[in-house]
């Protein structure tokens, strides 16, 4: 099997020698992968542990979504309600906003119906507009009242880290993030909307791939997949898909721009013998001039071998 670094070079031969928001998303799915892989580690311990999930789970998360879990003007821990203790009291100036309750993992939080209610119980008591259920794992965000309305009804949001993708799930727990709490349910609203018409529109018939590409595409961009260049083009950005849409500088506004970085991409993802033919591929293309609809050439095959989707800015 031809590595990539083999194909490039053996086109450069050839040749002729004339993507955030208010919050940081990637850094919150860091967390979720960190997260993730103490829970493989030490499963048996977060399902009968709820103090242990409380300070390596839970805390990991809010403090990830901006809360400054050790500071008590923000999060205050055995809250005191009529109805008993909330496990944690979460403030914004100086206001209790929402109440978080937190299970070990051992407890299927999905489909038991009990802590939902007691946390339900605990904000409507003291008037507390959000509730926050968690096992570590699972996390239910709940409006904590609403006339003639279930308690799922009034589900904002719900994750399960372990089966959704970890930038899908960032997204998802950014709703309860300190700069985004106050606008939860509007935000909720959107997110449901957008869902329920991206399965409409697929249903219809329209491919996801160019319904990825129309929600991706900013008001007065062009973006163009590289198969439909024609190699005269002057490219302004480059992008390529890899567990979302990502951007790549570009080095210069040209196709050979795109190509190198494009390899570089690549280079800092590979490892081990891949990562060094990669990288011997992007500097001797450096140091060479290369044709546009060459690096066109190139850069359609990479796509083909590779699997990857490239696109530019015009």
């Amino acid at each position: 099997m031809e590595r990539t670094g083999d194909g490039v070079l053996r086109s450069l031969e050839t040749a002729p020698e004339t993507i955030a928001g208010k919050e940081d998303l990637e850094g919150i799915a860091s967390v979720i992968m960190r997260v993730l892989k103490r829970i493989n580690a030490h499963r048996t311990l977060y399902e009968s542990n709820e103090e242990a999930v409380k300070q390596h789970l839970i805390g990991e998360i809010m403090s990830a979504l901006g809360w400054d879990w050790n500071n008590p003007e923000e999060v205050r821990p055995e809250s005191r309600t009529e109805e008993g203790r909330a496990d944690y009291a979460l403030i914004l100036g100086g206001e209790v906003l929402a109440y978080l309750e937190a299970k070990n993992l051992g407890v299927n939080i999905l489909k038991r119906e009990e802590p939902l209610r007691q946390l339900a119980k605990y904000c409507f008591s003291a008037g507390v507009r959000y509730g926050i259920l968690s096992n570590g794992a699972v996390w239910i965000a709940i409006k904590s009242f609403e006339l003639g309305s279930s308690l799922r009804e009034r589900t904002l949001m719900s994750v399960n880290l372990l089966e959704e993708p970890p930038m899908k799930a960032a997204l998802k727990l950014s709703l309860l993030s300190k700069s985004r709490i106050l606008d939860m349910e509007r935000i909720s609203s959107l997110l449901k909307a957008l869902e329920l018409s991206f399965q409409g529109l697929v249903k219809e018939g329209y491919p996801k791939e160019a319904l990825f590409e129309f929600l991706r595409v900013e008001k007065g961009k062009r973006i163009v997949p590289v198969y439909l260049l024609d190699g005269a083009e002057q490219p302004k950005a480059a992008y390529v898909y890899d567990n979302g849409w990502k951007v790549l500088p570009l080095p210069e506004r040209t196709l050979k721009g795109v190509l190198l970085a494009v390899l570089l991409y690549m280079g800092k993802k590979a490892y081990g013998d891949e990562r060094r033919e990669i990288m011997a591929a992007y500097e001797q293309l450096k140091r060479i001039p290369l044709e546009q609809k060459k690096a066109r050439e190139i850069l359609v095959r990479l796509e083909e071998e590779k699997k990857l989707n490239i696109s530019v800015e015009l």
